[in-house]
């Protein structure tokens, strides 16, 4: 199969199936794994040149909604009957299902199901018991202005409490929600945790998340507790999410207590 992933998760679910050798194009921010970097770009995942997609004449294009924004991607895929299929996950158990559906959309139905099964074992076995420990609380900062973090139905709020640790905004049931800094504030979480989507930890200034009104009252700020974190390992829904809970575990300090 000719197939072309216009998200860098669906690139993800696609290797962690083990079929990113079906891969003819990808969209501009699908960097893992590293080979994907030498195939064509189709574009930023919100402004995909639909154009290029059809001339490349894939049999599927892996799809998505896990953004605002995307939902012109499938008008433009629909208009051009370009073969397709969208996935739009919120939850470890949606990855799990994910990888089952673009393995049967691939003709391996029972690799989907393996590596679906593989996933839920791996998440299963990173749910560590910290009865012995506190459980911090977390704020995790998708974008500064408007303020966006997710809610109780989302991956960051289960990989928080796989790490024995509790995202503040746990009490709100949507899976991404707009909030303000004087909300975040009444919350006064003890770690401040910055995964910017789509930018690059080096372009962030976490100096200046101290100068918000009012911020310097809170615990995470008092303490030096403000945390730029990969959002590549965050912030997409793929397996990778494993790889930033180990790493949320040691700035935790909770892998020192296994």
């Amino acid at each position: 199969m000719r197939v072309i992933s216009i998200c860098p998760s669906n690139t993800e679910l696609l290797d962690y199936l083990g079929m990113i050798d079906k891969l003819i194009a990808v969209d501009d921010f699908s960097d893992y794994p590293e080979s994907v970097k030498r195939l064509p770009k189709v574009g930023p995942d919100l402004s995909i040149d639909m154009d290029k997609v059809a001339e490349l004449k894939p049999d599927l294009v892996l799809a998505s909604l896990s953004v605002p924004g995307m939902e012109k991607n499938i008008e433009a895929l629909e208009q051009r009957h370009i073969p397709y299929i969208v996935l739009n996950p919120n939850s470890l158990k949606d990855i799990a299902k994910d990888l089952k559906t673009v393995g049967e959309a691939m003709g391996e139905p029972a690799l989907g199901e393996q590596r679906s099964v593989q996933f839920k074992n791996e998440t299963a076995s990173s749910n560590v018991s910290y009865r012995e420990t506190s459980e911090p609380s977390l704020y995790w900062e998708w974008w500064p202005k408007p303020v966006f973090t997710p809610g109780r139905t989302n991956w960051l709020t289960e990989i928080s409490e796989l790490a024995g640790a509790r995202n503040v905004f746990d009490t709100e049931p949507e899976a991404s929600i707009q909030t303000t800094w004087e909300e975040v504030k009444t919350r006064n979480p003890d770690h401040i945790c910055l995964v910017w989507v789509g930018i690059q930890e080096q372009k962030m200034r976490p100096e200046l998340i101290q100068k918000r009104p009012g911020w310097n009252e809170l615990k995470a700020v008092q303490e030096g507790r403000i945390h730029v974190l990969p959002e590549s390992l965050f912030c997409r829904p793929s397996p990778r999410l494993l790889l930033g809970l180990k790493k949320l575990n040691h700035l935790l300090g909770k892998d020192k207590v296994l």
